[in-house]
């Protein structure tokens, strides 16, 4: 089992920067590849970033491209997402995923955390 706790969200203007984390405990294992999602209200969940266990291996969603930063320090157990140049549509409920890679492609798994809100105002 694995639980995963996300913090960092928080209320800023548009242009300005946050750091969410994503900090894993319980049956953790370094090969865990882990991803980020985003939920806004009345959308679908979608993928923004991942990231694979041993950090050599990113993937990014278009809109996340030249943007966001996805890191991991696995003696802590956490993944790190740098979001810069934030827009008022990175408006969302950010959540932490531990899952695996299959090839280049970013599988979800069942490990959910329970989200930090960002909201980005204009």
């Amino acid at each position: 089992q694995v639980q995963l706790v996300e913090s960092g969200g928080g209320l800023v203007q548009a242009g300005n920067s946050l750091r969410l984390s994503c900090a894993a405990s319980g049956r953790t294992f370094s090969y865990y590849a882990r991803a980020w999602f985003r939920q806004a209200p009345g959308k679908e969940r979608e993928f923004v970033a991942a990231i694979s266990g041993s950090g050599g291996i990113t993937s990014y969603a278009d809109s996340a491209k030249g943007r966001f930063t996805i890191s991991r320090d696995n003696a802590k157990n956490t993944v790190f997402l740098q979001m810069n140049s934030l827009k008022p549509e990175d408006t969302a409920v950010y959540y932490c995923n531990a899952g695996y890679y299959s090839g280049s492609s970013y599988q979800k798994g069942n490990y959910w955390g329970q989200g930090t809100q960002v909201t980005v105002s204009s």
